[in-house]
């Protein structure tokens, strides 16, 4: 069992005991003692309809905490019920505490997430960069151009020789461990994300539109066009429809302009007072002579 293996399984079995059988007794807690911790879940959804249920029904799942050693704990899941507390103006909710290191902590609100309906993909695609990053010791720069060789060395692209080191190894082992891709699918379909316009950035986190319409709609340039296309998905465009749409406009793109569409550009950068006397009067009376044809 790799080091990796052996935490995240630690971490794993400690966040169920906690919320199984095992469990350690419910305490109660005051919101300010409690400390929430960096997390891939940045958007919490229908926080006012949970806080309205809290001001009925109160907290009905304990949070999960850690002990910080100062008296106070910091929340290892359950922050949006957090979140929804403070909202519904609670001075204290149902915890239940259990001792994990930072690490196993972050191990196991990232598992939690990961297993999360309305995570979106990019969101889960920066919690999974942030673990390989922290396991790995770099910047999550480094870790996706570690990524991209290994990619690039696995397809017979490029020579990098870094299949074969411990870092290429401990990758595959975080990606076997989480359960939920491969590295190879992961470099493929998640790293894209990262690139994204600012508009499907926005629109993806929002939930507004799958990471599949996101990386089709990345491949239209025409920002104009983009943005139509964009609203038709967020009003429910299927993704077949989607990719038949991008489909036509890349072919339009890649078509060669009609020959006067190129004369027209180039008249639109023709500045007539540099040209000699002579050939600056032919080409104004031949414009003349085009604009009266035009109409």
């Amino acid at each position: 069992m790799s080091r990796l293996d052996e935490v995240l399984g630690t971490a794993i079995l400690k966040g169920k005991k906690a919320l199984g059988k095992e469990a350690p007794e419910v305490l109660r807690l005051p919101l300010d003692l409690l400390r929430v911790r960096e997390q891939p879940r940045r958007r919490f959804e229908n926080l006012e309809a949970l806080a309205e249920s809290i001001r009925e029904k109160g907290v009905l799942q304990p949070l999960l905490v850690r002990p910080l050693g100062d008296g106070r704990y910091a929340i290892v899941a359950g922050e949006r019920r957090y979140r929804a507390a403070l909202m519904a103006g609670l001075s204290e909710v149902p915890v239940r505490v259990v001792e994990l290191s930072e690490k196993e902590a972050r191990l196991l609100a990232l598992v939690e997430n990961l297993q999360r309906e309305d995570l979106n993909p990019y969101e889960e695609t920066l919690g999974v960069l942030d673990l390989l990053s922290e396991d790995l010791g770099k910047t999550r720069e480094e870790v996706v151009g570690l990524l991209e060789r290994m990619r690039k060395e696995k397809r017979g692209v490029a020579a990098h020789n870094v299949m074969g080191t411990p870092e290429a190894q401990r990758v595959e082992e975080v990606f076997k461990a989480l359960g939920r891709m491969t590295w190879e699918s992961f470099v493929q379909n998640r790293l894209p994300l990262l690139s994204l316009p600012e508009d499907l950035k926005v629109a993806l986190e929002e939930g507004a539109i799958p990471y599949t319409a996101a990386l089709e709609l990345k491949k239209v340039r025409d920002e104009a066009l983009r943005r139509a296309f964009l609203e038709e998905a967020r009003a429910g465009l299927s993704l077949r429809e989607l990719k038949a749409k991008v489909r036509e406009a890349l072919k339009k793109e890649k078509a060669p302009k009609p020959w006067y569409r190129e004369v027209g550009e180039r008249l639109l950068r023709l500045d007539l007072e540099v040209l000699p006397p002579e050939r600056r009067a032919l080409v104004e009376r031949k414009l003349k002579e085009l604009e009266e044809l035009l109409g």
